[in-house]
């Protein structure tokens, strides 16, 4: 089993890269966080956490950034109705530091924000993480939209299919109304503002 590859990015996009590990081509599925951060590091050597799955007919490779995150995404498919694919969606609706604070305070309003979670996926999730999220949720620091917040968000309201002009409209505004709200909270004003458009 993969538990870590550390290699050069060849490609990479918003659902995947290929990191090729001395002549090896690895193809690895990742969640938007993991890819804003490989992004942002602007690195072409890359070291990821990876969960190998292995189904009947293929073998696929999860990668993410830190450690915490791989571990709550084995937490997330552990829950039943969970596979990988939804697992990623999950962390890629929601910033893995956030959406541990959401499972660990049972916060299930905030879970039904991401996009494919309705609300018994999201009463399952907090009703079989709550208490094995407890020790990850417990090393979190105190985050805010800052450095950097707001191209994250831009991005991923890009990728959602919006304008970049847009985006970065709504984005601003959506700061200024609400300075001290996370980020999963502008990404959620700024969705609701540009669906009034």
């Amino acid at each position: 089993m993969i538990a870590f590859l550390k290699g050069r990015l060849q490609a990479s996009s918003p659902s995947g890269l290929i990191l090729d590990v001395r002549g090896v081509g690895y193809r690895v599925q990742v969640p938007l966080s993991t890819f804003y951060e490989i992004e942002r590091s602007g690195e072409s050597e890359l070291a990821l956490h990876i969960h190998t799955h292995v189904r009947e007919d293929a073998i696929e490779l999860y990668g993410f950034w830190t450690e915490r995150e791989k571990q709550l995404f084995e937490k997330l498919i552990a829950v039943s109705g969970i596979g990988p694919k939804l697992a990623r969606v999950i962390l890629s609706g929601m910033a893995p530091d956030d959406l541990l604070t959401a499972l660990s305070t049972g916060d299930t309003p905030q879970l039904v924000t991401i996009p494919g979670i309705g609300k018994k996926t999201a009463q399952r999730m907090v009703l079989e993480l709550k208490d094995r999220v407890q020790e990850l949720a417990a090393e979190l620091p105190e985050r805010r939209a800052t450095d950097g917040g707001d191209e994250d968000l831009v991005t991923a309201l890009v990728n959602l299919g919006y304008r970049e002009n847009q985006a970065r409209r709504a984005v601003a505004e959506t700061q200024k109304e609400h300075p001290d709200a996370a980020v999963h909270d502008l990404l959620r004003h700024a969705l609701k503002r540009l669906s009034r458009v």
